[in-house]
């Protein structure tokens, strides 16, 4: 399956359908990542073959979902796929959260400040609140734009957005659902078996708890 390769945005979306998981970089054994099936040239020339450019752009086509959903690293997830999962977080994700809540499509320079966390020292609670949300799926990074807070030297870098899973997902047109926690492992499974690899379909199980 990682033979395959790929040039155009469409055959990444194409790709995601088929797939259902897809990192950005090798993570699942046996199992395609954007990098492995695109071309190296294509990556950082600002082009619409760019796979760089194309992580952003599924998300604000509502192709996928973006963020840093299994093991911290980044991964495209497809529509089908997406479930909406309602979890507890520490008191400082909270307050990230409230504010993406209050300001959707919020870049991350500006979720910083207006959360109070711009100060070196919050630093390292910010990146672990950001990437607590992101790990139980209440929130997705939603596209990149240019930031009008300046924080440090590099603020002229566009800027990562995020948005609430629930507020992404209504704007793509896709429906939540409210069936039980074992039915919606089920049926994760289901469609997984599908599209998986027997390696990549182990160690997919085994990190969503599929068999418990």
């Amino acid at each position: 399956m990682i033979q395959i390769k790929i040039s155009t945005y469409k055959e990444a979306v194409q790709l995601i359908n088929e797939v259902g998981i897809l990192p950005l970089a090798p993570l699942i054994p046996n199992h395609p990542s954007l990098y492995e099936i695109t071309f190296g040239e294509q990556w950082l020339t600002g082009t619409e073959t760019d796979p760089w450019l194309w992580r952003t752009r599924l998300p604000s086509d509502g192709a996928a979902a973006y963020g840093k959903f299994i093991k911290k690293k980044l991964v495209l997830i497809s529509r089908e796929l997406v479930r909406y999962q309602q979890g507890l977080i520490s008191k400082d994700a909270l307050v990230l959260y409230r504010q993406i809540r209050e300001e959707e499509g919020i870049e991350t320079r500006s979720l910083r400040l207006k959360a109070g966390m711009h100060g070196k020292e919050m630093k390292k609670t910010f990146e672990r609140s950001l990437l607590d949300l992101q790990e139980t799926m209440d929130i997705v990074i939603s596209g990149a734009k240019e930031s009008r807070i300046i924080l440090d030297v590099n603020s002229a870098w566009k800027s990562t957005t995020f948005e609430s899973t629930d507020h992404w997902m209504e704007n793509v047109g896709i429906l939540q659902s409210d069936i039980r926690v074992e039915l919606a492992k089920k049926e994760l499974k289901h469609c997984l078996t599908g599209k998986c690899t027997v390696e990549a379909l182990g160690f997919l199980n085994k990190l969503f708890q599929l068999d418990s």
